[in-house]
């Protein structure tokens, strides 16, 4: 349950983390008329079904698949030409939708063309002409790693249309205030985007970290013993040891787990973002919000490594969640909501 916890919640990071700059360029820098196209270009994944998509990653990270063998064999100038070949593509696509000039998208095609050309030209007992690596790399695959970037992909949509609708929703005019102000572009988001984006991206963090804590085929089929998590242990439970009590058990506990997950999430954002509003905002405030998250998750940590020694390993569990699920309830319901909307 902890590493299903853990590898849920890389995923939730990495795939939001991704979700809200695509989000935010499509909010704030595509015409209003070409959103809805780009709106229908994320949904693309979903043209296939789930389980295709993930054998696709089996295959394209296998020991064998695509990227071992283009890093095992494909010199290093060749990959920077077709990475700057693909950049220069992608320059002319904005160019023709518009969100690129001419000259940059000419630049792109310039630098494209100059590495193509080392590429012709580079002798051939250069390093660059080496390939990236030895051996093919055997941590792509049946492990965590591999399902976290399976899930990542998988749920990616689901993070990026939230995040979206609430950025469609903040008031330009409050943006320009910030600008009139006297506010850098970097301050005016940090200050007025991002903590009126906050709802979407909670949104996002629960639409994403509630589903994958229980996904079954992607541990399954990409996970290995490395990658196992809660949900098959559930399935091996009911239908390989025909233990439908321990499976069904399995499960009501890893119900109540995630809800009291989520609930010490939440609450603890509330707070650490009320106690930097409080210290004077900004680096200090952040300071000292990082410093007593640091401190509550070591002494979460110290209770689940030295408690089951102190008072046994159910009294040490129980005692953890009673005083856990008590603190978030108190927190929730003595701060206010702040001005991040959590």
């Amino acid at each position: 349950m902890l590493r299903s916890l853990r590898i849920s919640g890389l995923v939730t990071l990495v795939t939001v983390t991704l979700a809200f700059p695509v989000a935010y360029f499509i909010s704030f820098h595509v015409r209003p008329e070409r959103k809805s196209l780009w709106l229908f270009l994320i949904t693309i994944p979903f043209w296939t079904s789930y389980l295709i998509r993930v054998f696709l990653w089996r295959v394209i990270l296998a020991y064998d698949g695509p990227v071992n063998s283009g890093l095992t064999l494909v010199p290093v100038i060749t990959i920077i030409a077709l990475v700057l070949a693909l950049v220069a593509v992608a320059a002319l696509v904005f160019w023709v939708l518009g969100q690129v000039s001419m000259r940059a998208a000419l630049a792109a095609c310039g630098v494209a063309v100059l590495a193509g050309l080392a590429w012709l030209v580079l002798p051939t007992d250069s390093a660059l002409r080496a390939p990236v690596i030895d051996e093919p790399l055997g941590w792509l695959l049946y492990n965590a790693n591999s399902v976290v970037i399976t899930l990542a992909h998988a749920f990616a949509p689901f993070a990026i249309l939230p995040i979206f609708v609430t950025l469609e929703k903040i008031d330009r005019s409050l943006l320009e205030a910030s600008r009139d102000l006297g506010e850098s572009h970097a301050m005016t988001f940090l200050r007025v985007t991002l903590p009126l984006a906050m709802p979407g991206v909670l949104a996002a963090v629960l639409i994403v970290f509630i589903p994958t804590v229980g996904d079954y085929v992607t541990p399954r089929l990409v996970g290995g013993s490395g990658g196992t998590m809660i949900a098959t242990m559930i399935y091996a439970q009911i239908f390989d040891l025909n233990d439908r009590p321990m499976g069904a058990t399995l499960a009501v506990l890893a119900m109540l787990l995630v809800a009291m997950v989520l609930l010490w999430g939440m609450s603890r954002a509330r707070a650490w973002l009320w106690l930097a509003d409080r210290v004077g905002g900004g680096a200090k405030g952040a300071g000292v919000a990082i410093a007593v998250a640091m401190a509550e998750i070591l002494v979460i940590r110290a209770a689940f490594v030295h408690g089951p020694a102190l008072m046994g390993p159910a009294a040490a569990s129980i005692v953890l969640v009673l005083v856990a699920t008590g603190l978030s309830v108190a927190i929730l319901l003595r701060l206010p909501k702040g001005r991040w909307g959590i």
